[in-house]
């Protein structure tokens, strides 16, 4: 089910996260106004001084040519107006009028200082106002590589003090209304983005405080594809883990009660019986009384065993050895018996297959797999064991006759006292740890076993165990 809490007013994550977002791009936008506006009044000023030195050079190789028309500067003395149309040809050629804003300021006659040879002014500044000659740069005005005059300009400093900082202005007003505005924006992106990710966070917050009370229906809604729904499933797919966890735990405890309370009912009544003179104290009472110890010796046995195993504590011996011939002897073994029991055996198995195993252990494998056979498989019924080995490793298929099992249940049968039948009846099977035990043996080999349908109608089992030169490589890597 989906869960449906509560949601506090206010996340802590939610709030983090915003002051980091917000504190990130406002300190981005920062830097990014202070780069822009000093590389702009760099760059501007850098710009207006490659202008206008370029200007001064073109008007003072026009005024060198005018010179050598006219042979002296009197002309501009006495006609100011002069001036101002050569220095408006000389700087826009062709052009009707002067351009406007920036262009014409930068080429306004009044910024230009005309001396002659002498030193004496011809335009612009007298020769007594030194202080402001001092600010100005010259050019040498040549004709046939004599000096007849010198050009003076303002610099950009001066020239454009109040223009460019008006310009200047105008782009960082700008520049300041676009940071402004990316602010706002990440002051939205900010509070949208911590408000999803903290009631996001916090559902999983209280889910799992839900979980560790021991509350395992808890379930996290999946939405999307990003790694947050990707944690929402892994939750839920641990809660359900636990939870199925916590119904085995509790079915295991009452199956073990279950199994321990039949021998010892049965003890307990026999000698109740033979207490009140009901039944002799003789060999065959005490060899019942026996029987009934020895199956609750084995069964103990058995759960030692896969406690053993889940604590990865389980005692395996291991050492090369041939399975095939494991495997052909005990087969051999229990072919009478199987004959006997109406169950006709059919091996196919390789020469050789050489592992790393324990021979008591998969002695007791076999013996598990050939009980499970003999107490489930109808009469007349048949046995057919398979081998093969490859580089890929070796592979045991144990196949047996009807009756089946239902593929819905062929994960279960390895779960522990877990019968098909659903029933506590010892005459159809033992102690429902067999198979449980089987897997354990395979898995303390590093193999796998993996159940399915048998063409001859009853059950396949499916066991693969690494091969020598596989565990030898292992261990070279480690």
């Amino acid at each position: 089910m989906s869960l449906r809490l509560p949601r506090p007013a206010v996340s802590r994550l939610g709030i983090k996260l915003f002051v980091v977002i917000l504190v990130v791009n406002v300190a981005i936008s920062g830097l990014v106004f202070l780069a822009i506006s000093r590389s702009l009044d760099r760059g501007f000023l850098e710009y207006l001084d490659t202008t206008q030195a370029n200007r001064a050079e073109t008007l003072a190789e026009g005024l060198g040519e005018e010179w050598a028309r006219r042979g002296d500067w009197q002309w501009l003395r006495v006609s100011p107006s002069a001036w101002q149309r050569l220095v408006r040809q000389q700087l826009w050629p062709g052009a009707g009028t002067a351009p406007q804003g920036i262009e014409r300021r930068l080429g306004d006659p009044k910024d230009f200082v005309l001396h002659d040879a002498a030193g004496l002014p011809v335009i612009g500044l007298p020769p007594d106002d030194e202080e402001e000659a001092a600010t100005l740069r010259w050019l040498p005005i040549l004709h046939e590589g004599e000096r007849v005059g010198t050009l003076g300009y303002r610099p950009p400093e001066q020239l454009m003090a109040r223009m460019d900082r008006i310009f200047l202005a105008r782009q960082q007003r700008n520049l300041a209304i676009i940071v402004g505005s990316l602010g706002v924006a990440s002051l939205l992106l900010a509070g949208g983005l911590s408000w999803w990710l903290g009631r996001r966070t916090r559902s999983m917050a209280l889910a799992t405080r839900r979980l560790t009370e021991g509350d395992y229906s808890t379930r996290l809604p999946e939405q999307g594809r990003d790694e947050l729904s990707r944690l929402s499933r892994d939750f839920n797919v641990l809660a359900a883990t636990l939870e199925a966890s916590r119904e085995a735990r509790s079915r295991w405890v009452s199956d073990i009660a279950h199994e321990l309370r039949t021998p010892l009912a049965v003890l307990r009544g026999e000698i109740e019986a033979m207490q009140d003179g009901i039944r002799r104290l003789d060999q065959d009472s005490l060899h019942s009384l026996a029987q009934e110890v020895g199956q609750l010796e084995r069964l103990v046995a058995d759960l030692r065993l896969l406690s053993q195993s889940d604590a990865g504590a389980l005692e395996v011996q291991l050492a090369p050895l041939d399975l095939a011939e494991s495997l052909a002897d005990r087969l051999e073994e229990a072919e009478g018996w199987l004959t006997d029991s109406g169950i006709t055996l059919e091996t196919r198995i390789q020469d050789e297959a050489l592992m790393r195993g324990d021979v008591q252990r998969l002695r007791q494998l076999w013996n598990n797999l050939l009980d499970n056979t003999c107490a489930y498989t109808r009469v007349p019924g048949q046995l057919r064991v398979t081998l093969t080995a490859a580089s890929g490793g070796i592979r045991v298929t144990w196949e047996d006759s009807a009756p089946g099992v239902p593929e819905g249940e062929l994960d279960r049968l390895t779960e522990r006292l877990y019968r098909v039948e659903g029933s506590r009846n010892r005459a159809s099977g033992g102690s429902g740890l067999g198979l449980s035990i089987a897997a354990a043996l395979v898995k303390a080999h590093g193999g796998e076993m993996r159940p399915s349908s048998s063409p001859l109608g009853g059950l396949c089992w499916t066991l693969t165990f690494p091969t020598l030169d596989d565990d030898l490589s292992r261990e070279e890597i480690a």
